[in-house]
């Protein structure tokens, strides 16, 4: 852990993390509250849910496309969880990333703040749950929205597979708006612990902040514990995974094609 710590790519990647995190959440949440401009407009429009789950999915792409190699363009808490369940990160690596997808929404969110002081009850992408949906449903909800995500990009990113095609930054970026569009309407979607995070700091409002961070976590791990071990079960033992988890270190696996199961095997 402690070599890791001194190494500049390791560094580099926990700054792309922050850069791509402001971005994202700069965009995303900006999309999100553009329905409200022009100031003093009618008031009749309404927000466009297809519009702020693209907006959200295609910047997650983006960013995924323009920092993966150098970071793995996490941005969520809740991926960089899932992937550390997985056996693909160290602990070190996973609290640092997460402490910089949370200062890179704190800052965008304070941007955009900035941005649109003009309105009204800004609520700068705040996090509710919707009239009619309690704290049990929307902690549901926010646990199966999260699930797809992070099932999404455990499958996309395993190096066991052969036969994946196309985009993965899209594919992911394709799961983030499925769960926008799920999940919108009754928390205002969270799936994202560092995204609902930097709202509640800039408006100072928590009022069930919880359900933001135990329902995607929730939702991550049982991503990982159904992945590694229904769908793709991995042959590695708690010493492999011990070693990930303290040094980095990740080995390239094979598939083995003479078996029902998807095995690990060292190169």
């Amino acid at each position: 852990m402690a070599s890791e710590f001194k190494k500049k790519v390791f560094w580099r990647a926990v700054v792309a993390e922050f850069i791509a995190m402001t971005l994202f959440i700069f965009i995303s949440i900006g999309s999100a509250l553009g329905f409200m401009f022009p100031v003093g407009g009618n008031g009749t429009r309404t927000q466009d849910n297809v519009k702020v789950s693209l907006a959200f999915g295609l910047s997650i792409a983006t960013m995924a496309q323009s920092i993966g190699h150098i970071s793995g363009a996490h941005l969520n808490p809740a991926v960089t969880l899932g992937l550390l369940l997985s056996c693909q990160i160290s602990v070190l690596r996973a609290v640092m990333y997460i402490v910089a997808q949370c200062l890179g929404a704190i800052v965008a969110t304070a941007i955009l703040s900035g941005v649109t002081n003009s309105l009204e009850n800004n609520s700068l992408g705040l996090n509710a749950l919707a009239a009619g949906v309690n704290a049990g449903q929307g902690l549901g909800i926010e646990i199966f929205a999260t699930l797809q995500l992070v099932l999404c990009v455990l499958a996309t990113t395993d190096r066991r597979r052969t036969d994946l095609s196309g985009s993965a930054p899209l594919a992911i970026g394709l799961s983030v708006a499925l769960g926008h569009l799920l999940a919108i309407d009754y928390t205002g979607c969270g799936i994202n612990p560092a995204r609902s995070f930097g709202s509640a700091v800039v408006r100072g409002d928590f009022n069930h902040h919880w359900i933001f961070w135990v329902g995607p976590m929730l939702g991550a791990v049982s991503a990982a514990l159904i992945y590694d071990f229904i769908l793709a079960p991995r042959t590695s033992d708690l010493t492999d995974r011990m070693k990930v988890w303290t040094s980095g270190q990740v080995e390239e696996y094979d598939l083995d094609a003479d078996d029902s199961r998807v095995e690990m095997k060292p190169k």
